[in-house]
């Protein structure tokens, strides 16, 4: 059987750039909200803690479910949709975005949470002291201390969004060359018997898997050495 190389190339080049986006805003959201939760004193700190942590115990189809309500012409996506001339967000790569984050949050907000925990009060004393603002503590004390806790948010993040299949399938369908990602497109070869080109995504998978283990592994292990 021929291999089409566009079958393999397009939900590749779609899935990388869907990671790569939702990896950037869930830096940009995660932040806040795990500086939030490291600091906050509010009743509110553990029910909050818990919603964050949900997709990482809740099925994925289940969260895709009320997400694909949300999203329909009869939630809140129908009302935003026609803003750039659309009628639901489902089935759509913006909506595969806004899932995506909602689903990778944990993933972003945990790593970033530990590295603000770990850094302790005498830092934020320190530039206290030498009469530095609270944007100037975070952007140049805080924020570089917690570098660590950031490359491994990244790419956990990155990772994880890469790995997508139970939400991807509720929400965006499979659209090729829209919301066609790899984990639906294996899933497509092996119901199609084309083993070969299952083979040569499953793989790219099984190495990219292995590569951000190592990569995660390799900072806790810098992460402990520092610490010891």
């Amino acid at each position: 059987m021929m291999l089409d190389a566009s079958e393999i190339v397009q939900p590749v080049g779609l899935t990388l750039t869907l990671a790569l986006i939702v990896t950037l805003i869930l830096l940009l959201v995660g932040t806040p909200i795990a500086w939030w939760l490291c600091r906050t004193r509010s009743p509110l700190q553990a029910p909050i803690a818990a919603l964050v942590s949900l997709p990482l115990v809740l099925p994925p189809t289940v969260l895709g479910f009320y997400l694909l309500l949300a999203f329909g012409p009869n939630g809140p996506g129908g009302l935003l949709a026609p803003l750039w001339g659309a009628r639901t967000l489902a089935f759509s790569f913006e909506g595969l975005v806004i899932a995506s984050v909602l689903y990778s949050l944990p993933f972003m907000v945990q790593p970033l949470r530990t590295a603000f925990e770990a850094l302790g009060e005498e830092p934020l004393e320190a530039a206290a002291t030498l009469g530095a603002g609270r944007w100037t503590t975070f952007s140049r004390v805080v924020i570089p201390l917690s570098r660590t806790g950031y490359l491994t948010g990244a790419i956990l993040t990155f990772a994880h969004t890469v790995g997508e299949f139970g939400v991807v399938l509720m929400i965006g369908g499979n659209i090729p060359g829209k919301t066609k990602l790899v984990s639906m497109a294996i899933y497509d070869f092996v119901e199609r018997l084309e083993w070969d080109k299952a083979h040569i995504l499953a793989g790219g998978m099984v190495l990219f898997a292995f590569v951000v283990i190592t990569a995660v592994m390799l900072i806790d292990r810098r992460v402990g050495r520092v610490v010891g």
